[in-house]
């Protein structure tokens, strides 16, 4: 706050704190915090509230851990998000190195073109273009019968693997700009001198580049899980019936089950482990608040 006033002066730091404050008030706060309310109230007629039988409890999240299939639903998304944030991190890692590191000039702008061309096409878009792909008369299957290595098209979609293989396929750029911004800061005399000192490669990235690297990690693997876990468009259009996301669990109690109180409750829990995916990541990268802000 000093500094923004040093540079713009008190008044005008003022007003953009008062935004910044009325933003995260109206837009994130109130609506949780109208959220957390509801999912402690029964869903019931519009003539009962009010009434004796509108009392707050934990009845609805009692509902969940009491619902196997449910639970097991919302612990296969902790799993599957998990999963989808480590392999993302695996594939974006050296592609990040590269471009911060490695590629100049000409070669990074056409890198850095052909990762961010692609997402100006619309999410749900993209899953019906992975939809294409993995269908059973779809571009892979008819590769792979042409080729000899299969007489029969294979089940690519409907289960767990394409839902995480388009989910990989969405969140590359959550993970690999902030790898980008914590790598490009390291200065390369650093590998080089770790090279010089006869330091193989991966000792170069355990001991000097991760370390440093460790705010992006942190902020890629936070953007990513959150984005995996309340993901709804690529669950619903790749997996299909044998692989449910908790998000198409609760959009089934809103829209489907007219149960918002329900739906409120679940959408809450998932919020919490969203909650506690940061601090664990801040916990487990030992970074701070404004170390992911840089």
């Amino acid at each position: 706050m000093n500094g923004l006033a040093a540079r713009y002066g008190w008044p005008l730091a003022a007003i953009c704190l008062a935004l910044v404050a009325a933003w995260l008030a109206l837009l994130i706060l109130l609506p949780q915090l109208m959220m957390f309310e509801f999912s402690l109230r029964p869903n019931l007629l519009p003539r009962q509230l009010g009434g004796p039988e509108d009392v707050r409890s934990l009845a609805n999240y009692a509902r969940l851990f009491g619902n196997p299939i449910h639970l097991g639903i919302f612990l296969q998304t902790i799993w599957a998000s998990s999963l989808v944030t480590v392999v993302v991190l695996a594939v974006c890692y050296p592609i990040a190195f590269y471009l911060a590191q490695v590629a100049r000039g000409r070669q990074a702008a056409l890198l850095f073109v052909a990762l961010v061309v692609p997402f100006w096409v619309n999410e749900i878009l993209r899953a019906f273009a992975w939809l294409i792909l993995l269908a059973r008369n779809g571009l892979v299957n008819r590769l792979l019968i042409d080729a000899g290595l299969i007489a029969e098209p294979l089940p690519l979609l409907g289960g767990t693997g394409s839902v995480l293989l388009g989910m990989v396929y969405a969140y590359v750029l959550f993970m690999v700009f902030p790898l980008y911004n914590a790598i490009e800061s390291l200065e390369r005399q650093q590998i080089e001198a770790a090279r010089d000192l006869g330091a193989p490669w991966w000792r170069i990235h355990w001991r000097v580049v991760l370390p440093h690297a460790k705010p992006g990690i942190a902020v890629g693997c936070i953007m990513t899980f959150m984005l995996a876990a309340g993901s709804y468009a690529v669950p619903m259009l790749l997996g299909g019936v044998r692989s449910r996301w908790f998000t198409e669990v609760i959009y089934t109690w809103f829209f489907e089950g007219a149960n918002w109180n329900q739906g409120a409750a679940y959408a809450f829990v998932l919020l919490l482990l969203c909650i506690l995916f940061i601090f664990a990541m801040m916990r487990i990268f030992r970074v701070r608040v404004s170390d992911i802000g840089r």
